[in-house]
Parts: structure tokens; C-alpha cells; sequence
């Protein structure tokens, strides 16, 4: 077997074996609602399946999925959206009641390694408030066109004057 082909054959072996990790897990208040956003990094296109449960007391309550059924206390009051490489909940009236251990947890189809698992502890005393503009710098693409062009535009406006 030629020694590129084998190469190449293992990459592809161990990228499909490890298809997605979650990077960061992160809650915070946006109002009277609890924000977490879990931000994976994700290599394929397969679908992806999602669980956010809190453990509280010793005991799992599944707030929303599509691995399980999620708990009817949480059911009216969660929503998750999905965005490139973060799913976040949403979680509306959020009290002390609703602290605890948050999870977050992530399984892409045809992924061998299992599902993947984060946990972050939310006391509603102890969290910062939202970022209004956090959803913009998860893709900082935009940040860096940005950044980039800021001696044109300096040079333009040194130009009028």
C-alpha cells in the first residue's frame, strides 16, 4: 500500500472516530432568563442530538432534548436554538428553584466515541448578565473583515479631510 494513501486513510479513520467535542459551557442572564450556551466544534455534517438536564437534590430532570423526554415543569418554560457550533437554552422566569448542575450533552449520529458531556454549575446570585452582542463574536469572521479594514477606512477618512 503506498505509504500516502495509508496516511490518509488513518486521518480519515481518526477524524470520523471523533467527530464532535464540546468546547465550552457557559450560562448567563439575559432578563429574568437563564441563557447556557454550549459551544461544540463539530467535523461532519451528521445530525446532531442534544440534552439539557440540571441535577439538583441528587436527581437528573431533563429539561430539553431530543436524546430523551424532557420533564414537564421545564417543558413551558425552555426553548433551545441551534446555531453553527452552539446550542443554547433558553430557560424563561429563572429562579433560585432552578439552580443546580447544569448538562449539557451531545451526541452526532454515527459518532463511536459516545456522547459528549459538560456540566456547569448555575447559581442565579453569582451570574453575569448576557453580552448583548455574544452570539456575534461566536463567529468572529466578522471581527476580523473588521479589523482588517480599519487602515482603509482611517485612510478614507484622512483623504475627505
Amino acid at each position: 500500500m503506498n505509504p500516502t494513501v495509508g496516511i490518509a486513510v488513518l486521518l480519515t479513520v481518526l477524524q470520523a472516530a471523533h467527530c464532535q467535542m464540546i468546547k465550552d459551557l457557559s450560562a448567563c442572564l439575559l432578563g429574568q432568563n437563564l441563557r447556557v450556551d454550549c459551544h461544540y466544534e463539530n467535523k461532519t455534517s451528521n445530525p446532531l442530538t442534544y440534552e439539557f438536564s440540571i441535577t439538583k437534590d441528587n436527581r437528573k430532570h431533563a429539561i430539553q432534548s431530543t436524546i430523551g423526554v424532557s420533564e414537564n415543569i421545564y417543558r413551558s418554560r425552555a426553548n433551545v436554538t441551534m446555531h453553527k457550533n452552539l446550542v443554547c437554552l433558553h430557560l424563561q422566569s429563572f429562579t433560585t428553584s432552578d439552580e443546580g448542575i447544569y448538562t449539557c450533552e451531545l451526541k452526532i449520529t454515527n459518532d463511536y466515541t459516545g456522547n459528549q458531556i459538560r456540566n456547569i454549575t448555575v447559581i442565579k446570585d453569582k451570574l453575569e448578565k448576557c453580552a448583548g452582542f455574544s452570539l456575534l463574536i461566536q463567529n468572529t469572521s466578522w471581527l476580523l473583515l473588521l479589523l482588517l479594514s480599519l487602515p482603509l477606512l482611517q485612510a478614507v477618512d484622512f483623504v475627505s479631510l
